[in-house]
């Protein structure tokens, strides 16, 4: 029978969930690669036993480039965990549409794009796990933050849909829903936050 990998392949590892993810897994015998548009960032975890590896999720020369390297290696990618993402916050009416495609091109469309290069693998060994990090914000929506809610409620959409589609090949779909973590997270979305004028309509509620 051929070795069935359970290698983990993580995005967006720089800080955060990612980088305590990989740091957890690695020092518990895991084969972690660790990813991050600068894989500089990442010598850390490359101390404490991660591969690390450049993912941009956003390109998918660095998206193919990055599967390539892990199932040249492993063979599949055993486990892979969709952490990348960002929050950006403002009324819909006065984010730019150029914006608003950069939020999904991370938070969605990289996630898919990932999914779909590591399930082939996946599913000619018969076994596998992808973990999405969703967040509450994909269940609760408030004001400001109506881009970054749609595009975890489209992680969510995407992962219950997805569950369904693959676990009769043995992938198994989970999808993490964090509340408020005590990481730069919160720093990251407070400096995407709009400088409102007097002449924003909006400028009144907030």
């Amino acid at each position: 029978m051929a070795r069935i990998s359970k290698a983990v392949l993580i995005s967006g590892c720089s800080t955060g969930i990612g980088r305590a993810t990989a740091e957890h897994l690695a020092r518990r015998g895991w084969t972690v690669y660790a990813t991050a548009r600068n894989p500089d960032a990442l010598a850390d975890l490359e101390r404490v036993g991660c591969n690390v590896l450049a993912l941009d999720v956003t390109n998918e020369d660095s998206i193919a480039a990055a599967v390539e390297v892990v199932e040249r290696a492993e063979g599949a990618i055993g486990v892979l965990v969709n952490n990348a993402g960002y929050s950006q916050s403002g009324s819909v009416e006065s984010i730019p549409l150029d914006s608003v495609r950069r939020q999904f091109e991370t938070n969605v469309f990289g996630l898919v794009r990932l999914c779909q290069l590591a399930l082939p693998g996946m599913r000619r060994q018969g076994s596998g796990r992808i973990v999405n990090i969703g967040s509450m914000g994909g269940k609760l929506t408030f004001p400001d933050g109506g881009v970054y809610h749609a595009s975890k409620y489209a992680v969510e959409a995407l992962s219950d849909a997805l569950r369904f589609e693959v676990r009769g090949f043995g992938v198994h779909v989970s999808l993490v829903e964090p509340g408020l973590i005590r990481t730069h997270f919160a720093e990251a979305a407070g400096g995407a936050l709009p400088v409102l004028d007097k002449s924003d309509p909006y400028a009144a509620f907030n």
